[in-house]
């Protein structure tokens, strides 16, 4: 059989524009979790699951609403292994299905606060940043792309959509930053 490489959906490493940092998320473990037909809402790995616009991190985990009874489930650092079954054995009864080669992760960072961020937020997507603080999460279009945007702090935001998205997401969300940085210069 032949030995297949993992590749990065991007590969693009970090890029700065001004007060924000833009960098693909490549460690990011992703698994859905799905409640079914009579099943309790488990605790996976000591995480109480978000409800709708919602988004909590544990130990090393987290998760966002992605439906009814349908979250997404966050691994840090924990791409390369497999989280899936992990998630599995803590969530009896539940449907769990590997993600994290569909998705990429784009995480934006301020280095100036929240006002950068909530700049290119506006710019962007159909979200009002005052009420958009840190646990706050949706799913959104983005220049015609459905994403999920979680507010994970006051100055960090991630953006999931489909890897077969994403050089026009990074695109959509670089030439943002960029424009920004030149209205400030």
């Amino acid at each position: 059989m032949t030995d297949l490489i993992p590749r990065a959906a991007l590969d693009t490493g970090s890029v700065s524009f001004g007060a924000l940092e833009l960098r693909e998320n490549t460690g990011l473990a992703l698994a859905s979790l799905a409640l079914r037909r009579g099943t309790v809402e488990p605790t996976p790995f000591g995480l109480s699951l978000p409800g709708p616009g919602r988004w909590v991190a544990g130990q090393g985990v987290a998760a966002l609403w992605t439906g009814p009874d349908q979250w997404m489930i966050e691994a840090a650092g924990r791409a390369d292994l497999d989280f899936t079954a992990e998630l599995k054995q803590v969530a009896p009864g539940c449907s769990v299905t590997e993600q994290t080669d569909g998705w990429v992760t784009i995480e934006v960072v301020s280095k100036a606060g929240t006002a950068p961020l909530d700049a290119m937020m506006s710019k962007l997507v159909n979200i009002d940043p005052a009420g958009f603080g840190p646990g706050r999460a949706t799913r959104i279009g983005l220049e015609h792309m459905s994403c999920f945007v979680v507010r994970r702090g006051n100055a960090d935001v991630a953006v999931l959509g489909a890897r077969s998205i994403a050089r026009s997401l990074w695109h959509a969300l670089e030439t943002t930053a960029k424009r920004l940085e030149e209205k400030v210069a």
